[in-house]
């Protein structure tokens, strides 16, 4: 099941926003608890301010306390009814001066002689308030007989609530305003990131499919950089291996087409023979054409199969070089002897081996075999060794032929290139197909000049662990 396409944009924005939102959530819930202290402290200096001013109006009336002066006349009528203001003045214990009754149980006095103030909140008739309880000392308090002033002020929570949403709203406000600026920064700054991307997605819309040429991306940041140079690499691979495929079609068209001419004009001639002599000798001219245009495409094909940018994966399983090696050997002799020369195999190892393609393997030494027997004169000798140098394996064919001039070895692997160029036989891609296939199992091929004189194709092939064949 194939996943869905996701953007790149929305990830970024949402990676982005989200701590954002956290911040300005973490923002808002802070700034409530400030709110809430700030208020919860104005409100309790003002109940405090408010007890002590009631708490100072309390005189001795011969014997009993009462108020000097009316609450409603200290503190304001308008005060009282606005602020919804409950008030309760007692001495302790339990003698009612002034106030309301009903105001909830206070707590223990203070041990001490020091004025004592405490806050909390309360519901009267259902309605939230908010108390103060201050013990205040009576001045024969202060002379050791333990007697209090019990005030007790509750307030309505409208103001304090009020003044909560004023102070949230003065400082979340302000966040969230930043909050929503910095995400239109945040979106604008990833548009202006992403922009490189857009300019090489146009870039490669706009191109035509047949140029392979590097992109050239203007100011490209380093990221985007690596992949226009990860995509360069590529198109030139690309154009390197089309390059390749359209100068082996070339070369190969051409090669082609002298036997396919060639076999047109022994069957033309053919055609026109009165006798059965000459008939049977352009038939055997026809043969001889056909057998070399049969071997000159199995050996493209093979050269195609052996080619790294062949897209077929090689399938690579156990080889024992020293068996192959001594079969094809044997395999060569029959043709070795009717040629006028002597095949031998010099091999000191009884198993060598590799991870390799079998089939590649065997047309790598057929090659070099049948190269030697077709370019050296009669009466010459081949031996094929085996060796084991270090970590690799050493695969030499040697002939005392005339060998190859110096200037014209580095040649000797191209396509198509023969040293003799008049002669008929060859194809000039034995060597090419030995070096690809070589090169594909991690080797190398070499020419060495044999003592005192013929040629050596040296071939070295690593020794890797065996695998089983997929």
């Amino acid at each position: 099941m194939s996943r869905g396409k996701f953007s790149l944009r929305r990830q970024l924005l949402t990676w982005l926003l989200i701590p954002q939102v956290i911040l300005w959530v973490t923002g808002a819930v802070l700034s409530y608890g400030v709110a809430t202290h700030y208020a919860d402290r104005v409100a309790n200096e003002s109940l405090a301010q408010t007890g002590r001013a009631i708490a100072r109006q309390v005189r001795d009336a011969g014997g009993h306390l009462e108020l000097s002066a009316p609450v409603v006349e200290t503190l304001g009528a308008d005060r009282i009814s606005e602020a919804k203001l409950f008030y309760a003045v007692s001495t302790v214990p339990g003698e009612l001066i002034a106030g309301n009754r009903n105001l909830p149980e206070p707590p223990p006095p203070p041990v001490d002689t020091q004025e004592s103030i405490s806050y909390s909140d309360v519901e009267i008739g259902g309605v939230a308030f908010r108390l103060a309880t201050l013990y205040y000392p009576l001045p024969k308090a202060a002379n050791g007989d333990g007697r209090w002033l019990l005030v007790q002020v509750a307030k309505g929570m409208e103001r304090h609530e009020q003044l909560t949403r004023e102070i949230l709203l003065v400082t979340a406000l302000p966040l969230a305003a930043l909050i929503v600026v910095m995400s239109w920064f945040v979106q604008w700054g990833i548009g202006r990131g992403l922009k490189p991307l857009t300019g090489l997605k146009s870039l490669m819309e706009k191109r035509d499919p047949q140029d392979l040429a590097p992109l050239q991306l203007a100011d490209a940041p380093e990221e985007l950089d690596a992949l226009t140079q990860a995509l360069n690499h590529l198109l030139t691979t690309t154009n390197e291996n089309v390059a390749r495929q359209r100068r082996f079609i070339a070369d190969a068209a051409h090669q082609l087409r002298t036997p396919l001419a060639g076999l047109k004009s022994q069957t033309e001639l053919a055609m026109r023979e009165t006798t059965p002599e000459g008939l049977r000798d352009r038939l055997n001219m026809v043969h001889a054409s056909a057998t070399r245009s049969i071997h000159l495409v199995n050996q493209l094909l093979t050269l195609a199969r052996s080619e790294p940018t062949n897209q077929t994966s090689m399938t690579q399983v156990k080889v024992d070089l020293a068996k192959l090696i001594r079969e094809l050997t044997a395999e060569s002799v029959p043709r070795a002897l009717a040629a006028g020369m002597d095949l031998g195999c010099d091999s000191p190892l009884l198993e060598a081996q590799i991870n390799g393609n079998s089939a590649l393997l065997r047309e790598l030494f057929v090659n070099l075999v049948e190269n030697a027997i077709k370019y050296i004169p009669r009466g010459s000798s081949i031996t094929v060794r085996l060796n084991q140098e270090g970590d690799r394996y050493v695969v030499e064919v040697e002939d005392d032929g005339p060998g190859i001039p110096d200037e014209q070895k580095p040649r000797i692997f191209e396509r198509f290139y023969r040293v003799n160029q008049n002669d008929g036989n060859g194809c000039g891609l034995g060597m090419a197909i030995v070096k690809e296939i070589a090169e594909r199992h991690h080797g190398t091929v070499a020419l060495l000049d044999a003592q005192p004189h013929g040629l050596i194709v040296r071939v070295e092939l690593p020794i890797t662990p065996v695998e089983a064949a997929s």
